[in-house]
């Protein structure tokens, strides 16, 4: 049956067999990989399209450009993606791009992680955090 992900560079939804999670499966309309174990930027629709019908973890970082801490996050960020990979999939928000994000989601400061499971949120976590420490509070959301 397999696992429905939303691509996020195009929105389109996928399914994609579980076992198949792992060997870089691709968007079948636009080409761009769905589990790539690197963050991807996020526009606004499509993150809200992701989090509703993902079945696999979604972590989305919400930064931006003048934020000191994201920057300082982004490479542990990036880290915790590639650590992650097959298990949850990682995505940034550029909250100065898509200001709407803040009311939809009660963003009070940033950075802020946001862990999207199963059409929900799951769980959140607000400043910046080394990728050990995002590894262990995402990862406790995928089965390992």
């Amino acid at each position: 049956m397999g696992i429905k992900l939303t691509c996020l560079a195009c929105g389109q939804a996928n399914r994609v067999p579980e076992e198949k999670l792992g060997a870089g499966p691709k968007c079948g309309v636009c080409g761009a990989g769905l589990v790539s174990g690197a963050p991807v930027d996020v526009s606004f629709e499509v993150l809200e399209k992701a989090a509703r019908t993902d079945e696999l973890p979604l972590v989305v970082d919400f930064w931006a450009a003048w934020c000191g801490p994201c920057r300082m996050m982004a490479p542990e960020f990036a880290k915790a993606a590639q650590a992650l990979k097959g298990r949850a999939r990682f995505a940034k928000l550029d909250t100065e791009a898509f200001p709407q994000a803040g009311a939809r989601y009660g963003i009070r400061g940033i950075p802020l992680l946001i862990a999207f499971h199963r059409g929900r949120e799951a769980k959140r976590q607000a400043g910046a955090q080394p990728a050990a420490k995002i590894v262990d509070w995402a990862g406790a959301l995928s089965p390992a």
